[in-house]
């Protein structure tokens, strides 16, 4: 499924809005790692999955997105997974955790909802990272926020910043986990500042 809605979408967003620009691919270590990307409109999540092609992405997803069945079949098969971000749960971590054990990519955005303002940063991502031991890669979109702006063929990048790696048996107290996502912060901030 996540192979075909590749290819279907793909096709038409490149029909429609252009091509896809790409940068610093060179950026992108090998699988397993946590992918974070900042979150201004439904079409980062799409473009972000066209950058990192052909490895699947696994988007952690806010739970009320599955209460509707149809879409909670869509989300799973194209790979997504709830998480409760008001309460979260032992499956916040337990499932992404599995995930990275079995060599998958995960993709957390960490604003934890789309916004065009600066917003502070979950703890999630580099929670998950440092148990996990597998690096964070940072991400921005810059592109079409509407399906309008999309049809006037505005520039569409995504561009990677340097891996957050964490060294081996890091102490994953609070303080730490600030310091990483204040450091996650520092790159989306130069990423959007590299224009």
């Amino acid at each position: 499924m996540y192979s075909f809605g590749y290819r279907v979408v793909r096709t038409i967003l490149t029909i429609l809005g252009g091509k896809l620009k790409i940068e610093n691919k060179n950026k992108i270590p090998s699988s397993p790692y946590i992918v974070v990307c900042t979150h201004t409109t439904w079409f980062d999540i799409i473009y972000l999955a066209f950058s990192l092609w052909p490895m699947p992405i696994h988007y952690m997803a806010k739970q009320e997105l599955f209460t509707f069945k149809p879409i909670k079949y869509l989300l799973t098969k194209l790979n997504a997974f709830p998480v409760n971000r008001d309460n979260p749960g032992p499956s916040s971590l337990k499932i992404p955790l599995k995930l990275l054990k079995n060599n998958k990519v995960v993709g957390i955005f960490p604003t934890g909802t789309r916004t065009t303002e600066q917003a502070s940063l979950k703890r999630g991502a580099v929670t998950i990272a440092m148990k996990s031991g597998v690096s964070i890669l940072p991400a921005i979109y810059k592109g079409p926020l509407t399906f309008k702006e999309l049809l006037q063929r505005k520039e569409i990048v995504v561009r990677f910043g340097e891996p957050i790696t964490f060294e081996q048996g890091i102490n994953t107290n609070k303080e730490t986990i600030d310091q990483k996502t204040q450091e996650m912060k520092q790159i989306f901030d130069e990423l959007e500042a590299n224009n």
